[in-house]
C-alpha cells in the first residue's frame, strides 16, 4: 500500500473540516476504560485542538509528537501532540495550527489538513478534536523550551498495531486503579489521553481491532 492511498483512507474516512462544531460531544474519553469514575472538574468541557501530524517519507509513514518540558506545571515529561486550548473565536484547526508553530515551529503552509478524528474528552475537563495533518516535506523544527523538551517520530505501522497497545493504570486513592492506553515505542512511553487519540484515530480507519493488515499495508 502506497502512502497515496493511506491518504486517500484518512480523506475519505475523517470528518470534514468544515463539519466541526464546539459543541460536539466526545465520542471517546479517559472514561472509556473507567466506566463510573468521578469527574474533577465543574461545567462545561474547555474546548481544545491537537495536530497529530503525518510524515509523508517515502520509508514509510511517520507521526510527529512531542515530549513536553520538565518545567511545566501539569502534564511535565509526558508524550503529547502540539495542541493545546481554543482561543476566543478560533476553530479547531485554527488552534491546532497555532499551537504547532508556538511549540515546535511547523510552519501551517506545510501541512494540508485532511480532516478530523473523534473529540476526546480529558480526565481533566477538555474536549480534544484531533486535527489530522498531511506534511510531503518536514523542514527541520525548533521546540519552544517553555513547552517541548523534544521532538520525534514514531513510525505509522507501529502506532496502528493493535499488538503494540497495552492497558496500564494508576492507582488513584482507596485502592481505585485508573485505567489508560498505553505503548512504547524507544523507551518513550506514550500513555492517556494521546494513545487513546492513536486508538480513536485507528479504530476510525480500520476498525477496532480487526483490520490490522489494511493499516500494515497502508503504511508500506
Amino acid at each position: 500500500m502506497s502512502l497515496e492511498r493511506l491518504k486517500s483512507r484518512l480523506t475519505a474516512r475523517l470528518t470534514p473540516v468544515e463539519a466541526w462544531r464546539a459543541e460536539t460531544r466526545a465520542a471517546r474519553s479517559d472514561f472509556d476504560l473507567n466506566p463510573g469514575a468521578p469527574r474533577f472538574h465543574e461545567g462545561p468541557l474547555k474546548p481544545a485542538a491537537v495536530l497529530v501530524p503525518i510524515i509523508a517519507d517515502p520509508q514509510g509513514a511517520s507521526v510527529l509528537l512531542t515530549r513536553r518540558a520538565d518545567s511545566l506545571v501539569r502534564h511535565t515529561g509526558q508524550i503529547a501532540f502540539p495542541g493545546g486550548r481554543l482561543d476566543p473565536g478560533e476553530t479547531a484547526v485554527q488552534a491546532a495550527l497555532r499551537e504547532a508553530r508556538e511549540e515546535v515551529d511547523l510552519d501551517p503552509a506545510a501541512v494540508t489538513v485532511l480532516g478530523l478524528s473523534d473529540a476526546y474528552e480529558t480526565g481533566t475537563g477538555y474536549l480534544v478534536t484531533p486535527v489530522i495533518g498531511w506534511i510531503d516535506r518536514l523542514s527541520p523544527l525548533t521546540a519552544s523550551p517553555d513547552e517541548v523538551a523534544e521532538i520525534f517520530q514514531a513510525p505509522w505501522d507501529f502506532l496502528m498495531d493493535p499488538s503494540n497497545h497495552s492497558r496500564d493504570h494508576l492507582d488513584a486513592p482507596q485502592g481505585v486503579k485508573r485505567w489508560f492506553w498505553a505503548m512504547t515505542w524507544n523507551e518513550r512511553y506514550i500513555w492517556g489521553a494521546t494513545a487513546g487519540i492513536i486508538r480513536g484515530l485507528r479504530a476510525r480507519l480500520y476498525g477496532e481491532d480487526d483490520l490490522a493488515s489494511a493499516a500494515e499495508e497502508d503504511a508500506a
